[in-house]
């Protein structure tokens, strides 16, 4: 072969390269965020997820919007049952979804995501994130404090306490319910206000003196009993987010017990951990 036939065949080399190169980029170029494609080394149930879960971030479904039915689904894509339910259970352990029998699948609504880094009282936390709270107060009065309680606020037993019991709704919607113990005699008359549209923490402080400079927390996942169900508007038994703080002034002295129950599909904890 000739010096020209070299280059020529070079030419042609570099050519075929080229070519496949841009048509390769015209395929993915035509690959979208709603196709399965059957050769790619990701499972048909995880493109199927990354779809659906894309989607609902999108907001192609609002909260309360139904996901496609399973029928839909698996003609659409071409993918069995098995596959399409592996996927509804992966969002709804998500949070993303529910379901209702005999129904279907339904956007969540987003959960609220709080910070365990500072006190943050309820109507500061729902207006940084945009959200109109709102209040009912169930109870309020004074009790004797039980044993578990009177152990924890370190007073006698049968000590004075002022309860009150609220349910806390974010954009008219039942979020937690909350009752707050305070030793009364750190804050006489606190109760003579009402606490459907006043901040307690703010009046322990304007009136009382009393800042709580730092808390402690225990949360653990509880089932909803009925009267709670109620207040909250989920199932019996559905799962509750439930928290036990204790809130202390500047000088170290317990001064808030605080027991709150959280809706489980609205409300998630964050931590940020240092290694």
């Amino acid at each position: 072969m000739g010096e020209r036939g070299f280059f020529l065949t070079i030419d042609l080399a570099i050519c075929y390269n080229v070519m496949t190169f841009v048509l390769s980029l015209e395929n993915l170029s035509t690959m979208t965020e709603d196709q399965i494609y059957r050769h790619s080394k990701l499972p048909l149930y995880h493109q199927l997820h990354e779809i659906l879960r894309g989607g609902i971030m999108r907001g192609d479904w609002l909260p309360g919007e139904m996901l496609p039915p399973e029928s839909q689904l698996i003609e659409q894509y071409q993918i069995s049952r098995t596959t399409v339910r592996q996927v509804f259970d992966m969002l709804v352990n998500e949070g993303l979804v529910y379901r209702q029998r005999g129904r279907g699948t339904f956007v969540s609504q987003p959960t609220i995501e709080q910070s365990q880094v500072r006190i943050v009282s309820f109507t500061e936390d729902m207006r940084q994130r945009g959200l109109e709270p709102g209040t009912q107060v169930l109870e309020a009065g004074l009790l004797p404090a039980p044993n578990d309680i009177a152990r924890i606020l370190g007073v006698p037993a049968g000590s004075e306490l002022a309860h009150i019991q609220r349910l806390r709704l974010a954009n008219d919607e039942p979020l937690s319910m909350e009752d707050a113990y305070l030793v009364h005699r750190y804050c006489p008359g606190i109760l003579q206000r009402d606490y459907a549209s006043d901040s307690l923490r703010r009046t322990l402080e304007q009136f009382y003196g009393v800042r709580l400079e730092r808390a402690t927390q225990v949360t653990r996942a509880v089932p909803a009993s009925n009267s709670l169900s109620e207040h909250l508007g989920v199932n019996p038994g559905s799962a509750t987010l439930f928290l036990e703080r204790v809130s202390y002034d500047l000088e170290q002295q317990p001064v808030e017990f605080l027991r709150i129950y959280y809706r489980g599909d609205r409300y998630s904890l964050y931590s940020e951990l240092l290694g």
